[in-house]
């Protein structure tokens, strides 16, 4: 290490950045190339890494959250050694299937902690990765959780809303192992940052309970010096480092023209001339790559050493953290105590709103999953998500498991893809149901970066009543099913509420929101049932009496409305069935055949939802009827907002009747 020079090897990146962004013709070769003095001297002196095992538990985090620098995080983990990124991925950069798309994706790369690229999200869900190592040492001890999470982040990322919210919560919870290091280039692609900021990002970060300064990004001992005194901070710390944007470039450098664009070749031409790197596309000397792959592999002892002191861990507890932390599974009795919550709701069944139902499913799933981590958005009481005498999470004291994380909801969505990417946890948060237009950006990064956090919805349609159309989510369900693997549900009762509750804590590819009513609603589930009726999406709750002439449709507090229905129906002589469909996109992806028997053959088809119509077409068809929302709501008891919209037991049988005539 000693024999090449910081700038040699910061001079690879920037090679490799260049040449990889020229060859694909599109990319931010700005980023790397002003980051790269930064970038070496935290991978070759501070992170603790093996590039060997991307997955050691126990390996400080690198986040790169201005993720359009990505050729910055490939030329790392290629001149590291990574063994999938490879040269030809290298130059496969930002092409069809490979290991080096656009931005940084965590479930296409390894090695890559975290889907980046919307800027700010990298800088929120940070402060989850921080935020789990902390609670993981304070229950397993130092000698297996202790490491650092470092964020390189932009100037965009600090203008972002979300990274208010995020350093606000870091800095209040005192999370001193958490690192940024900002690329402080003062150019957006715009221009120069003056056009749009004038902020003082060390004041403000000082602002909120954060160490904070300023060094030359471009001076290898300045930024050893500040990352020595991050290491030893009691608060979290900012080290904003003043770089060139496209450092090298000879008319580029300094310019929003370096920022997302090819250099061009003459361009290139010159910036490898400035930097005195006379080496053609994509070559590296071996004495600079021997030096970076030393830097590969110089964690190598200190995981090893980390293996022995697990594996000398007293078994129970080892026995648990590799459960949790190492192969992320659930808990082997997690169906054997919903199944005895289900028989206890049947027998006494309890006229709650679902929100209440979801406490009540929390309240025997606490004890037994100690990595369920919950939270709310300032809304605990409403949302019930904090059992009987759960410990609060608390600035410098991490042995609780309940995080206010105060009113910034896509901050506590972003906060919880990080708690879980990290592993060991699984987070559930809640606020209202419409506030998921606050933290859709980061619940988006949930279901594309395959995280299984969970999101408790409340107050889920006009049944909220007097707050109004504010709060009332006509049209938040549907948006909510549009996004490619999430999974949306919405149960009728208490039983429905327990079997969602297991699903969501099942599934590990994806998020899952549970959208859960403020309102009472009457049991409909008669039975206990020992499988999951909820896990196709849909079943039949009612059967007809008879061959089915009306099959009616519905979800959460509409099943009851069905119920009703259908006995006014079947009073009539019409044969009527009614299916719950706590899931609809469940309901949808399943196989043709059950999809179809779940779904009947009945001529006439009504799905009644307080909610806008979007997406149930797929199976009531464009002549089906459909009783809900076409506007969005009113202030009233909700009750009344029922009656008003229409929403009620005879709608459903005149839709029906209408239909049959």
């Amino acid at each position: 290490m000693a024999s090449v020079d910081s700038s040699r090897m910061a001079n690879a990146i920037r090679a490799l950045a260049m040449d990889a962004v020229e060859k694909a013709k599109s990319g931010h070769p700005g980023l790397p190339m002003g980051a790269a003095d930064v970038a070496t001297v935290l991978f070759s002196k501070f992170l603790k890494f093996d590039a060997a095992d991307p997955h050691w538990p126990d390996r400080d985090r690198f986040i790169l959250s201005a993720g359009h620098g990505s050729m910055l995080l490939y030329a790392l983990m290629y001149l590291t050694g990574y063994k999938e990124m490879t040269l030809d991925q290298i130059k496969n950069f930002r092409q069809l299937n490979s290991k080096t798309p656009g931005h940084p994706e965590n479930f296409i790369t390894q090695g890559v902690e975290t889907t980046t690229g919307p800027l700010g999200q990298g800088v929120a869900t940070s402060v989850g990765f921080a935020l789990a190592e902390r609670l993981l040492a304070a229950e397993f001890g130092g000698d297996l959780v202790d490491h650092y999470t470092y964020v390189l982040c932009s100037d965009g990322d600090l203008m972002e809303g979300v990274s208010h919210e995020a350093i606000a919560l870091a800095g209040h919870l005192k999370l001193n192992k958490l690192i940024f290091l900002y690329d402080d280039n003062s150019i957006t692609i715009d221009g120069p940052i003056g056009l749009t900021d004038n902020v003082d990002q060390v004041a403000r970060f000082k602002a909120h309970g954060w160490n904070a300064r300023q060094i030359d990004g471009h001076d290898p001992k300045a930024i050893a010096a500040a990352i020595r005194r991050a290491q030893k901070s009691d608060k979290p710390s900012l080290i904003a480092c003043k770089t060139i944007i496209g450092f090298g470039a000879p008319t580029k450098a300094g310019t929003s023209k370096a920022h997302g664009e090819p250099l061009g070749a003459e361009e290139l031409a010159g910036a490898k001339k400035a930097l005195d790197w006379n080496y053609g596309p994509f070559e590296i000397p071996d004495d600079v790559l021997k030096a970076w792959r030393s830097a590969g592999r110089k964690g190598k002892r200190f995981n090893k050493d980390w293996r022995a002191r697990l594996e000398a861990t007293p078994e129970p507890q080892r026995d648990e953290f590799q459960r949790r932390v190492i192969d992320r599974k659930r808990p082997a009795d997690l169906d054997e105590v919903i199944r005895k919550l289900k028989d206890k709701l049947v027998a006494e069944p309890p006229t709650v709103a679902t929100r209440k139902a979801s406490e009540l499913a929390l309240d025997v799933l606490v004890p037994m999953m100690p990595e369920l981590l919950l939270g709310s958005a300032d809304l605990t009481p409403s949302n019930n998500t904090r059992t009987k005498g759960l410990k609060e999470v608390e600035p410098g004291h991490y042995d609780g498991r309940y995080i206010h994380y105060g009113i910034r909801e896509m901050g506590m969505a972003a906060a919880m893809n990080g708690i879980s990417l990290h592993g060991g946890f699984v987070p559930a948060g809640g606020t209202f149901l419409c506030f998921t237009d606050y933290a859709r950006p980061a619940m988006r990064i949930s279901a594309l970066a395959h995280i299984p956090v969970i999101y408790i919805m409340t107050h889920d349609s006009i049944g909220l009543g007097e707050d109004g159309p504010t709060h009332q989510p006509v049209e938040h369900v549907a948006s909510l099913r549009a996004m490619p693997n999430m999974r949306v549900f919405r149960p009728a009762d208490a039983v429905e509420t327990a079997e969602c509750w297991q699903i969501a804590l099942e599934r590990t590819k994806g998020p899952t929101v549970l959208a859960l009513s403020r309102q009472n609603l009457t049991p409909v589930r008669k039975t206990a049932h020992a499988d999951n009726l909820c896990a196709h999406g849909a079943y039949e709750l009612i059967a007809a009496n008879g061959e089915a002439k009306v099959s009616i449709f519905a979800s959460g507090s509409e099943v009851e409305i069905a119920v009703a229905a259908h006995k006014q129906l079947s009073d009539r002589g019409i044969a009527t069935r009614v299916v719950s469909v706590p899931s609809l996109e469940l309901l949808l992806e399943q196989p043709d055949e059950r999809r179809h028997a779940i779904i009947g053959k009945a001529p006439v088809k009504v799905a009644v939802e307080a909610l806008v119509r979007f997406g149930w077409d797929a199976v009531i068809g464009p002549e089906g009827g459909f009783v809900g929302m076409h506007t969005f709501g009113h202030s009233a008891p909700a009750k009344d907002l029922f009656k008003h919209f229409g929403i009620t037991a005879e709608a459903v049988v005149n839709a029906a009747e209408t239909r049959l005539r």
